[in-house]
């Protein structure tokens, strides 16, 4: 019996996905897919939030969904919007946009990690780990690390302020 070995061994989701998502967003008209994946690393969050990329035709025309009165903002800011775009890329991926109105897909809440204040028995208890730390610099950054450890976090809703409990206490 053959046997035939594969692969080598098990990768990343991340280091798979492209494989899979080229032909499909080949299929919506993205010869450079990174367009949708890094929209909001190229245009910035302000913009991000009201407009999102469609399709990119062959003639270089990227087809952009607009939401309300925004489709004017976003015509004035075209040349921003292409210089970005080509500065993203290292080359003129995009020549012209084409705005779309229309009602934009729901975005998922962007949610940051923030620290709990620790009590007052905390406080001794970090105060007496550092209390040999004599370099200044040293100490700053071990006290941080004692506050995020000792203090624990929770998940904060980026928008509303809105705290959640961090699951498994991370």
């Amino acid at each position: 019996m053959t046997v035939i070995k594969r692969g080598g061994g098990p990768r990343g989701l991340a280091a798979t996905m492209p494989k899979v998502t080229k032909p499909l967003f080949r299929a919506r008209g993205f010869y450079e897919a990174r367009v949708v994946t890094d929209w909001p690393d190229i245009v910035g969050a302000p913009l991000c939030d009201h407009c999102c990329p469609e399709r990119l035709g062959r003639d270089g025309a990227l087809h952009v969904r607009v939401s309300g009165g925004w489709a004017l903002e976003l015509k004035h800011l075209e040349p921003l919007v292409i210089e970005r775009i080509a500065g993203y890329f290292g080359y003129r991926a995009v020549t012209r946009l084409t705005l779309m109105q229309g009602p934009l897909p729901p975005r998922p809440k962007r949610r940051i990690r923030r620290i709990r204040p620790l009590d007052d028995d905390g406080e001794r208890a970090l105060a007496e780990c550092l209390a040999a730390t004599d370099d200044p610099a040293l100490r700053a950054s071990l006290e941080r690390l004692g506050r995020a450890i000792l203090g624990g976090s929770e998940m904060v809703d980026a928008a509303e302020g809105v705290s959640v409990p961090a699951k498994n206490g991370a």
